[in-house]
């Protein structure tokens, strides 16, 4: 099944929205699908490369003065610095915001493991953002369903890992009073709406599109193939009617750029359901400690640092694992510097150092070897210690009574 999902290889039709097919070819420097990520340049996914093959926009610097102007506030850094890189249409969610029309967010979690790792951190953490910038509602859907599919996981299991993963978003201090956050296996039962919508969209999509976008083979299981409606039910506001009751409200998704083929799909069948397409704000990936070849994931407890890790955990798989773009020795390194395009610590410290001039002094000093691999392992280990622990405090913070 992975083999199959490998091989696919997205094309689009000229609106950028529905997967025709996809082409099968012997060999590929870069795979990028929901279940697997993976690069043959040590530099990473080509995301320019990306944003061609999956038919999505480039986020521009006059897009960026665009939003600083309606909203009245400076860009996320994730924004600056282009770990949020494409768009399908934000320029018409900014129109929106203009005309003052109502929208909202939406984004989700796989449970599959008991602790979020630093890579899911970034959808939520620029999802927060988003709903200050913006003071709208927000949804946030635990896939638990999937990962029962996917994953060697029972139901309940799947399900008791969500609940422990809740406590880990509500963490982020998303504002309560206009978030809520669902498991599949509990609300879809009990929302007749949401349910019906899931059906809709079933009944638009074939068995033949489903197989080219997401390369389901003839072994696998009928609840994966029917999975992208689960995914795409919560694009429609009326999913939701105990927020929106009946009205057609537009949809904001901020998500990594690997979710974007179930929103492709999505995009395509809103307007035979006569629904809005929903808006999408696509993100990079947090490398694996290894290097920028993969993202990290929870199925490698070394290639990640895990919100619920200690002061010495952090420490300990940042000097053993994360791929250096220093040189062989001291010398060399002064001499010549380091390279940032692959040193993991860097890639990371572009998430996590919000301050730009502090950034662009570390990599300055970096690829100068005026600052050492070593040095720079410090100021990233310092960093993540300091956020782990924060999120650490607010999540013992969490009550059932917030559950």
């Amino acid at each position: 099944y992975q083999r199959r999902v490998r091989e696919a290889v997205v094309s689009t039709q000229s609106t950028g929205d529905m997967v025709e097919g996809c082409k099968i070819e012997e060999k590929q420097d870069q795979v990028v699908t929901p279940w697997d990520v993976q690069a043959t340049d040590e530099k990473g996914v080509d995301y320019e490369k990306l944003i061609k093959q999956f038919g999505s926009q480039k986020i521009t610097t006059e897009l960026l003065d665009r939003f600083e102007k309606v909203t009245g506030q400076q860009p996320h850094h994730f924004l600056r610095r282009g770990i949020v890189f494409s768009h399908r249409d934000f320029d018409q969610l900014l129109t929106l915001k203009e005309q003052g029309k109502p929208f909202y967010l939406y984004t989700g979690r796989g449970p599959s493991a008991s602790s979020l790792h630093l890579g899911h951190c970034v959808p939520f953490m620029f999802t927060k953002w988003l709903q200050e910038v913006f003071d709208v509602p927000l949804v946030i859907q635990m896939t638990d369903d999937e990962k029962a599919l996917w994953k060697d996981l029972s139901l309940e299991d799947a399900n008791k890992l969500a609940h422990e993963n809740i406590k880990d978003i509500i963490a982020f201090g998303f504002n309560p009073e206009k978030t809520f956050i669902f498991c599949d296996l509990e609300y879809i039962p009990s929302c007749k709406e949401f349910y019906w919508n899931m059906n809709r969209i079933q009944k638009c999509i074939n068995y033949n599109q489903a197989q080219k976008c997401f390369g389901f083979s003839g072994d696998s299981y009928i609840g994966k193939i029917s999975f992208p409606a689960i995914q795409a039910a919560p694009s429609f506001s009326t999913s939701f009617p105990h927020i929106f009751g009946e009205r057609k409200v537009h949809c904001l998704i901020p998500c990594a750029i690997d979710q974007d083929p179930y929103f492709r799909i999505t995009r395509d069948v809103a307007p035979r359901l006569k629904q809005n397409k929903p808006v999408l704000l696509h993100s990079t990936f947090l490398p694996a400690l290894q290097g920028a070849q993969t993202k990290m994931s929870s199925s490698d407890s070394m290639s990640n640092v895990e919100m619920s890790d200690t002061p010495k955990k952090i420490k300990t798989k940042i000097n053993k694992h994360a791929f250096s773009g220093g040189k062989g020795s001291i010398e060399e390194h002064r001499k010549l510097g380091g390279d940032t395009s692959v040193d993991v610590p860097y890639h990371y410290l572009r998430f996590f150092e919000p301050d730009d001039d502090r950034l662009a002094e570390i990599k300055r000093d970096y690829e100068s070897g005026a600052l050492l691999s070593g040095e720079i392992k410090k100021i990233l280990i310092d960093h993540l210690q300091a956020y782990v622990k924060e999120f650490q405090e607010r999540r013992a913070n969490v009550t059932p009574e917030l559950l």
